[in-house]
């Protein structure tokens, strides 16, 4: 009984034809009816077959106002208006309220008009005004694409546009294939995917793709690579495949090696990945799970070049199913996966998440850190390494509670996204010595000196008391802040590191090569200049929760992780038998170099600051998660003490950098120009005045040897 509307859709150019016998009104019983019955019937642009559109939905004035059927000597009611809204009345006063009331604020989509309509088709909450209430938010606007109700013409708008970018013509967002022409093929590692326009805008499109993630993708890629060496074939698992790149760079450069499974609970993105997988010539094992069907298509055989694409939530397909290598990269946390994560990951295998919520994370919305990870953190000068162990003790507890202990490979914060790589090793006792490493760490609120909680249940009477400064016993009132549960444990193992650096290498990953190098040099804190290609504490072999894996430079004697895996007790002789001496993990945290400068002093150029700290007896090395900061065990009072004696004068602008002379140090050339001179006679640090300010006496002198007048 509602208005038919036939198309016919040629090259994307809709032709309506509407015939003028569907155009009369109905009595008004139906006219009440027809809202309730047209919440589902949307335009249908892909489809063959009629469909039924709502009333508010019209090309022209003309045919609103057929609906009404217009007669001078009768009262009409509005049609898109209640009774107790608007009463019947004359065709003049009619025309006027549907030309001024609905169709000047109605929203134009390809030549149709969706006028405000307030008929009580959207339900709303009850209140106690009553019916008042009811009339006055009762207005809205009816999509023609899906059968949602929008209230704000703004909102109905951006409705809309959301639905021509996503390509979606269908009714309850079914949607179709967008044409070939609004896709575009972006390339990244020697594999081509299309994406829509609007790929970068996450909240606009469902296959989101991130050209800025793309040394993320690059170093997951490297510790799969890593794994694949240890075992053939392994199962791979990219949770949230949106476009399906990080899964088709997989199987395409790794072949045989792999058993690439992408999933997405979207349909659009699996449509898309499909697409892609056919674009790279690759074929297409699909497994569909839906609540009404359970459907397997694709080939009988599998190859090297299978990909499994599978349609479902991601926590269901890591419970029903058993993998090596799990990658976990949702839009935002990724807490509330881990549990699924780690319930079937097998023994060795490698889980790796990203983080996006770097809101969060970094510490501007503390709250929300608290809410998702369980841990109260502040902004601090290190809060990128602060974000990394934040997500690592999430990840610690979660494979805890599976009975199940990490090991972190590699640990990343940039400025977009957080990176986290672990090893899983089962069984209880890894499970408790992983759950050991996470403490609570004490930070100076003052001069901003950290350090981890000791070990123990017993209660101190004086927390403060850990720290290396004096600030408590200076400064009035509380000065230390409790940070965590954070991750105490090392954020590197080297020999993966450098393992990842070779395939870099040899996939031609520019990128991430220079990262891994700085991982390295960080994870054996130590400069770039003594950086090499092996390891200097054992060349030949590389150790990673007591499995020693085959380098380059490995005799055949070496042990090496091929195939299944060996027993526990193979694995724990060895490890007590032939284990490095030195395994020194590097120092928790760093200190930016520019935070703690000297006012009025220049600071010593970075890499020369490493050298005198390294002079003095620390280890030292340079950090990814902050340009200027410097990882060392020095204590923060030693590092201010080099800083400070390395320091110039701003006066001084030809002095060379160096430690700060003092008045018999310095040497007076033969030849002094006319003119004053101005000579430092005394540059002493004042232990009593503000740390970090230094103060000198000028004194002015005259050349001695100049010739007279």
């Amino acid at each position: 009984d509602g208005l038919v509307v036939s198309e016919k859709v040629k090259s994307n150019n809709i032709d309506v034809k509407i015939p003028e016998s569907e155009l009369e009104a109905e009595e008004k019983g139906a006219e009440e009816e027809r809202p309730r019955e047209s919440d589902s019937n949307i335009l249908d642009v892909s489809s063959d077959y009629p469909r039924d559109k709502h009333i508010s939905i019209q090309r022209h004035l003309a045919d609103l106002e057929k609906l009404a059927d217009l007669r001078e000597d009768e009262r009409k009611p509005c049609p898109l208006c209640p009774e107790e809204k608007f009463k019947a009345c004359y065709s003049h006063k009619l025309h006027r309220h549907l030309q001024n009331l609905h169709w000047k604020v109605s929203v134009e989509f390809e030549g149709y008009r969706m006028c405000i309509c307030h008929l009580s088709c959207r339900p709303v909450k009850p209140n106690l005004v009553g019916d008042q209430t009811l009339s006055k938010m009762g207005a809205h606007y009816h999509c023609i694409i899906c059968s949602a109700t929008i209230v704000r013409r703004t909102d109905m708008i951006g409705h809309i546009n959301r639905h021509v970018n996503k390509g979606e013509t269908e009714s309850r967002f079914i949607t179709v294939r967008a044409p070939k022409s609004s896709y575009k093929v972006v390339e990244e590692s020697a594999t081509d995917v299309q994406v829509l326009p609007n790929h970068s805008t996450p909240q606009k499109t469902d296959s989101y793709f991130n050209p800025k993630m793309k040394l993320n993708r690059q170093l997951i890629f490297c510790a799969l690579a890593v794994l694949a060496g240890e075992r053939k074939p392994i199962e791979c698992l990219d949770a949230f495949g949106a476009t399906g790149i990080m899964g088709l760079q997989w199987a395409k450069h790794l072949r045989s090696s792999v058993k690439v499974t992408i999933n997405d609970c979207n349909e659009n993105s699996v449509t898309m990945i499909k697409e892609n997988c056919h674009l790279n010539k690759m074929k297409v094992k699909l497994n569909i799970r839906e609540e009404d069907k359970d459907e397997t298509v694709g080939n009988g055989e599998e190859n090297s070049d299978t990909i499994e694409v599978t349609k479902m939530d991601a926590n269901v397909v890591m419970h029903l199913r058993s993998f090596d290598f799990i990658h976990l990269d949702p839009f935002g946390s990724s807490v509330n996966y881990l549990d699924s994560a780690f319930r079937n990951v097998r023994n060795l295998g490698i889980v790796s998440l990203t983080s996006t919520d770097i809101s969060s994370l970094y510490a501007k919305a503390q709250h929300v850190a608290l809410r998702h990870y369980g841990c109260n953190i502040v902004r601090t000068e290190y809060y990128k390494e602060l974000a990394a162990r934040t997500v690592i003790a999430a990840v610690t507890r979660a494979a805890a509670r599976c009975n199940k202990g990490i090991e972190v490979l590699l640990a990343v914060a940039l400025e977009h996204f957080v990176l986290v790589v672990v090893r899983v090793l089962r069984g209880p006792t890894p499970a408790d010595d992983s759950a050991k490493k996470v403490r609570y760490l004490i930070h100076c609120q003052w001069c901003e000196e950290r350090v981890f909680q000791k070990e123990g249940n017993m209660v101190e009477e004086n927390p403060y008391q850990q720290l290396p400064c004096d600030c408590y016993g200076s400064m009035p009132g509380k000065t230390a802040v409790l940070l965590g549960p954070l991750w105490s444990g090392a954020l590197f193992n080297t020999g993966f590191l450098r393992r990842m650096l070779m395939e870099a290498v040899q996939y031609g990953l520019d990128e991430a090569q220079s990262l891994l190098k700085t991982l390295v040099c960080e994870a054996e804190c130590t400069t770039l200049k003594h950086f090499s290609t092996h390891s200097p504490a054992d060349e030949n072999k590389q150790e990673e929760c007591g499995v020693y894996i085959k380098t380059p430079n490995t005799s055949a004697e070496s042990y090496l992780v091929h195939g299944k895996r060996k027993s526990e007790e193979v694995l724990r002789s060895t490890a007590k038998r032939q284990r490095p001496e030195h395994n020194a993990e590097h120092p928790p945290f760093y200190y930016n170099i520019h935070r703690h400068s000297i006012k009025g002093m220049n600071m010593p150029k970075l890499n020369k600051f490493l050298n005198y700290l390294s002079e003095a007896g620390y280890r030292v090395s340079r950090t990814h998660f902050d340009p200027m900061g410097v990882r060392t065990n020095a204590p923060l009072a030693q590092f201010k003490t080099v800083l400070k004696k390395y320091s110039t004068p701003t006066y001084v602008g030809t002095q060379a950098e160096g430690p700060v002379h003092l008045p018999g140090e310095i040497h007076v050339g033969e030849e002094v120009p006319a003119a004053t001179a101005i000579k430092v006679e005394e540059a002493e640090l004042a232990e009593d005045d503000e740390p970090g300010v230094a103060t000198a006496v000028f004194t002015q002198s005259y050349p001695t040897h100049c010739a007279a007048d």
